[in-house]
């Protein structure tokens, strides 16, 4: 019987060159593929070097463990792809005063879609990535699942993949706990102690995304008036863009107290300021969705809810409003929701699908 090939997205980190290992260890015909979606790896850096972090795509690392397990590999450019789906939504929702998260859209519209229409093309029939998740099955359907290791799951990026690639993706690190996978990584001859895990966006140096916004969009810098919630004036800041619900730091603002980011309002060009206390949401509305499980547009059903990546789930009631929009009523308040970011619905381990928080 032929073995069953499978095509594994290899950004050169350690989660994707673990998943190679335990693929080719399960006998699947594995084939290697590093998508190309910013930086080229720099082939003049010193050798000691060559194991350094240099954006999301450690090319080098890649072939390395290709070359170590005897897999195929190639590289294949997707720029022009991640810059139209990726980076220019970024920098247009910063612009809009929203706070778009590029890592939800980069699997959705490259990364995972990149990877199906590259397998497609190619008869392949499996995908596979080293992304912490898994997949289910419910009455015959495939579903997406919370991975095994809670801290490291990562399915709030994975909610907007299509109902229709689930049977064909495979997360070969989705059911261990990351000390078992730097155990993997280890045995492959990978310097765990010098790998690091990527905490930035890819395309963003050092955390700095209003450098970055800055220089894409030099219209970004259009100064206008922070506010308090009764529209009193409180000084000048330097353009929505460089804002985000939340923030405290490098506001410029002495009023004898601390003042967040409350919002942030692109139609008035305008920043609303206030108290800490003031950031506490009891719901938002929630649009642009992809659901899995379509019964939460049938009336009101209770969920957990992730509306950002480092924090818990919470539980919530769903409401279903008209125009593909769903209401989202916390049990308890929410801090600094951000127009722009996912709001992920989850019941126990299984995704429900999730939307664009729009206002609140």
């Amino acid at each position: 019987m032929a073995r069953s090939t499978v095509l594994l997205g290899m950004s050169g980190g350690v989660d994707s060159s673990v998943a190679a290992a335990l693929l080719a260890r399960q006998g699947y015909d594995v084939y290697g593929v590093t998508l190309q979606v910013w930086e080229h790896e720099d082939e003049t850096v010193a050798v000691s070097k060559r194991w350094e972090e240099r954006g999301c795509c450690k090319v080098g690392i890649a072939r390395y463990v290709a070359q170590t397990l005897k897999i195929p590999h190639e590289v294949v450019d997707t720029r022009e792809t991640f810059r139209a789906g990726v980076i220019d939504d970024f920098v247009a929702g910063y612009l809009e005063g929203t706070t778009p998260n590029p890592c939800v859209r980069c699997n959705e519209r490259v990364k995972l879609r990149g990877l199906i229409e590259l397998a497609d093309a190619r008869g392949i029939t499996f995908v596979a990535t080293g992304h912490y998740v898994r997949i289910g099955e419910t009455n015959g359907l495939s579903t997406l699942q919370r991975a095994t290791d809670l801290k490291k799951d990562q399915s709030y990026f994975l909610y907007r993949l299509r109902q229709s690639w689930l049977n064909r993706l495979l997360f070969p690190v989705g059911d261990l706990q990351k000390a078992a996978v730097w155990k993997e990584a280890e045995a492959l001859g990978l310097p765990v102690d010098e790998l690091k895990e990527s905490q930035e966006i890819c395309f963003v140096s050092h955390g700095d995304y209003r450098t970055f916004i800055e220089k894409e969009a030099p219209a970004a810098k259009r100064p206008g008036a922070f506010v308090d919630d009764a529209g009193r004036y409180l000084g000048d800041h330097e353009g929505i863009a460089f804002y985000t619900p939340g923030q405290r730091r490098g506001l410029g603002i002495a009023t004898g107290r601390r003042l967040y980011v409350q919002e942030v309002s692109p139609a008035t060009n305008t920043v609303v300021l206030g108290p800490e206390e003031s950031l506490r949401r009891s719901q938002c509305d929630v649009a642009d969705l992809n659901l899995f499980d379509s019964s939460l547009l049938t009336g009101s059903t209770e969920v957990m809810v992730k509306v950002r990546y480092a924090t818990p789930v919470t539980p919530a009631t769903v409401q279903s409003l008209p125009g593909n929009i769903l209401r989202i009523v916390f049990h308890e308040p929410q801090r600094a929701l951000s127009p722009g970011q996912s709001a992920v619905f989850y019941r126990d381990d299984h995704v429900l699908g999730g939307g664009i928080i729009q206002s609140f």
